[in-house]
């Protein structure tokens, strides 16, 4: 057996396969009893079918299914062994299907691939490199709303007789028109778009009419879900002022900052002043800030190193394999997503050159924690008070990871995470304090 690659170009290179009857015969044989052993045919008795009958029967393409095996086998320890960074898999050049071949087990073969090789670059990134890690500190405005939603998280229902800013109205709404729409529902003052409306409907009581544009108070899909109609329907309306006649009024009252409030949120006793629990609060959400400074980091370092990283790519191989292995899609799709496939397949080769280069590795242990790590937090999103037991979260990790496409995402994401932990040792981080609203506004 013999097997070559040739350079097209920097990002483009063919390999030639070279088969002789010594090099696939013995797999071939190997595979024919193999068949023998397991084939049921009518007038023999199980296993006891002749070999010389298979060969005569199913020779040929037992014959054609190992030497794909054998030559796919083969480029891929090529590839390997010569250390080719080859994007995609190997296509089998055209030509090659014009090939006359007796296919009777003393052909000499030869098979031409076309292969995309990822470009040539430096690593953008140094220890001369400098970025900004942010240290986001919670404003007054920030750490007031977030208390404010503790509040009224463990706060009390109410039915007060007059309406203020922010209660939620069980109200009829009318379209003003005959056999126009009506619906009974709530409809929450705080989601209102317009200062005018918002305003119309604070000081009502039981029984009173207020008319509005249902247009300019509502967003469209809000507006859908309060009148029970499709976004369509409620985009489309032909008439959008609607009587709103209040029925009951529903106010959500903040819990009162007492020790039965701070034992609900921390642990018995830990938080007994007002004092006290300000400070849990901030350092609760000055510690989800660092979720988006790193954030920040990390949307720093791929645009650099995107900016940075100017290469080509094989495209013409890279689309031709993207119809390869998904026959579905239209020449229309295939352009539209390219060149975000370009940017993530250029962001995974830095990645990639990064672990290669420093001898980067992503332990089976980092992606079940990770695992862990997910499924926690999705059980928490939906029933706070559920405290999974680590054995529970390894069996939830365990099945997790039996779906191939979700092992692969994981792994993929831990490998993510150790670049850029990586990365942060590497390069040079200038701290930084600001202001959450600050912070909000950059890159805007």
């Amino acid at each position: 057996m013999n097997i070559s690659h040739q350079k097209v170009d920097d990002v483009n290179a063919n390999i030639t396969v070279e088969l002789a009857p010594e090099d696939y015969n013995p797999s071939v044989d190997k595979a024919i009893k193999e068949q023998a052993k397991k084939a049921k045919l009518p007038g023999f008795r199980p296993g006891m079918v002749p070999v010389g009958h298979i060969r005569r029967t199913y020779g040929k393409a037992i014959l054609f299914d190992e030497i794909n095996r054998v030559v796919n086998d083969k480029i891929s320890e090529y590839i390997g062994e010569n250390k080719l960074e080859v994007l995609g898999q190997p296509l089998p050049v055209d030509s090659d299907a014009d090939a006359n071949y007796n296919w009777d087990f003393k052909d000499n073969f030869t098979f031409n691939y076309e292969i995309g090789i990822a470009p040539e670059f430096e690593i953008p990134f140094t220890a001369e490199t400098e970025f900004t890690a942010y240290d986001i500190k919670a404003d007054d405005e920030t750490l007031a709303e977030r208390i404010k939603n503790l509040r009224r998280s463990y706060g009390k229902m109410t039915n007060p007789e007059v309406s203020e800013e922010g209660d939620v109205l069980y109200a009829t709404l009318k379209q003003d028109k005959e056999e126009g729409i009506e619906k009974t529902t709530s409809v929450r003052t705080d989601i209102i778009q317009d200062a005018k409306i918002k305003k119309s409907l604070v000081g009502l009581k039981k029984d009173d009419s207020v008319k509005i544009d249902v247009k300019k108070a509502f967003k469209v899909e809000d507006l859908a879900r309060i009148l029970g109609v499709t976004e369509d329907e409620a985009a489309d309306l032909d008439v959008t002022k609607f009587k709103v006649t209040v029925k009951n009024i529903n106010r959500l009252e903040e819990s009162d900052l007492n020790q039965e409030f701070f034992d609900k949120l921390f642990p018995a006793g830990e938080v007994t002043t007002e004092e006290d629990f300000t400070a849990k609060v901030r350092e609760e959400v000055e510690n989800l800030f660092k979720q988006n400074a790193d954030q920040k980091l990390r949307n720093d370092l791929y645009t650099f190193g995107m900016e940075k990283v100017d290469v080509k790519f094989p495209e013409a191989f890279l689309k031709k394999w993207l119809k390869a292995t998904n026959p579905n899609i239209t020449d229309e799709e295939l352009e539209e997503g390219f060149a975000d496939f370009l940017s993530n397949l250029k962001w995974t080769i830095i990645e990639n050159r990064i672990v290669t280069k420093n001898n980067l590795e992503v332990k089976y242990d980092e992606v079940v924690n990770l695992a862990k790590e997910r499924i926690y937090a999705q059980i928490k999103m939906y029933n706070i008070n559920d405290e999974p037991t680590d054995e529970q979260l390894n069996q939830f990790a365990m099945q997790l990871l039996q779906d191939r496409e979700q092992a692969n995402r994981l792994f993929e994401e831990a490998k993510a995470l150790k670049v850029f932990d990586f990365l942060k040792e590497s390069i040079k981080l200038n701290s930084k304090e600001i202001q959450y609203t600050d912070f909000e506004k950059l890159d805007k």
